[in-house]
């Protein structure tokens, strides 16, 4: 199977590489630094599937150009797919798989990474003392231990935040349409209204969809503490950021930590350092002291990246042979959607917290061992 990789970085080099020269796949990778995008589809003339990252353009004009150089399969290494046009795959024969669950761990550490370094200010802190100044004004923040966090979405990530967030000391509040059984006696479920207005943190952890979009919005900024930490690992579109920025002037939250933003594909996992940046949202944010803005990074970890990269070939293979997906099916079809999380499942009909996304968990050990990048 001939595999047109796009987007590809240094880092895909190192774990794609040793699984793609394993005859056991039977994969040829051909890496291209472009992302994909209409202009960049007919590079795949000549491949059977392509690979592509949560930053490419998946719309219906650039699955009908892949269509036509003969792709028949769209392999995304991430678990989101709110970028792609479903509907269009399935009209243009494309085969959609993705990576439903890599690491939950890693971006509900870095989560946490930024609800602290909002809080306590690392980043001007850091500054402040490389420029020789030990001053502790404007650092002030507030212990996490004995206060209340509040997870929105309770899925494998939000359910890793929370574990987290308990071992911290901290009361933690949970807003999900359904519970999430593996998290009985360790945080207590309530509406969304009640969590915005009792946390002290509010971490969000839930897909975009029509009815999370702009979720933290104008209305329901005004029903959150003034002196709470607001974190976004999850996507961009689930804060309205014109009403965050207003927010931010009026002095409200004692910090907001964000990983994604509206408006970030097109700068997302770029170098603009010697250029100019033309999405104004980054600049604007980054003039509070106490908002932290990366680089949508939540993920990046060699864990997560080990998984990524399996799960991607296992995927590959399974397609070429015409298999079922292996660790369950990772397929995403347009009338059966495989949701995003526990919430999604539970809305399309799956009345049990079963997670069928979930690789053993030896899995990762037992092929990486296998693959000699143990």
């Amino acid at each position: 199977m001939k595999i047109v990789f796009y987007g590809a970085r240094e880092y895909d080099h190192y774990y794609f590489d040793v699984l793609a020269a394993d005859p056991e796949y039977g994969c040829e990778i051909r890496f291209l630094t472009a992302n994909l995008d209409a202009d960049t589809a007919p590079l795949a003339r000549g491949g059977d599937a392509v690979c592509a990252f949560v930053n490419a353009d998946c719309s219906a004009a650039v699955l009908e150009r892949l269509a036509q150089v003969g792709i028949r399969c769209l392999l995304l290494r991430c678990a989101g797919y709110n970028h792609v046009d479903l509907p269009a795959a399935q009209r243009y024969g494309i085969t959609v798989l993705r990576v439903p669950g890599y690491s939950p761990e890693a971006v509900a550490e870095h989560a946490m990474a930024l609800a602290l370094a909002a809080n306590r200010r690392i980043c001007k802190a850091y500054i402040k003392v490389r420029n020789n100044n030990f001053s502790l004004d404007g650092l002030l923040g507030y212990n996490l231990y004995g206060s209340a966090a509040g997870i929105v979405g309770t899925g494998r990530i939000g359910a890793a935040m929370a574990r987290i967030c308990c071992g911290f000391g901290m009361t933690v509040l949970a807003c999900d349409q359904y519970r999430n059984p593996a998290l009985d006696g360790l945080v207590r479920y309530v509406g969304l209204e009640e969590l915005l207005r009792t946390a002290d943190l509010v971490s969000l952890h839930c897909p975009l969809t029509a009815e999370t979009y702009h979720m933290i919005n104008a209305e329901t900024i005004q029903m959150m503490r003034d002196s709470a930490v607001l974190v976004n690992t999850s996507r961009g579109g689930l804060i309205d950021t014109r009403a965050l920025i207003n927010a931010l002037r009026s002095r409200k939250f004692a910090g907001v930590g964000l990983d994604v933003y509206e408006d970030e594909d097109g700068q997302v996992f770029e170098n603009f350092s010697d250029d100019v940046l033309r999405n104004e949202i980054v600049p604007v944010l980054m003039s509070f002291p106490n908002v932290v803005v990366t680089s949508h990074q939540a993920f990046f970890t060699r864990t997560a990246l080990q998984s990524i990269a399996i799960t991607t070939m296992e995927n590959a293979r399974a397609f070429a042979r015409g298999e079922s997906i292996p660790f369950n099916d990772y397929s995403i079809r347009v009338h059966s959607m495989i949701p995003f999380d526990v919430s999604d499942r539970r809305a399309a009909g799956d009345q049990t917290l079963h997670d069928p996304y979930q690789l053993p968990q030896d899995a990762d050990a037992r092929l990486l061992g296998k693959r000699g990048l143990l």
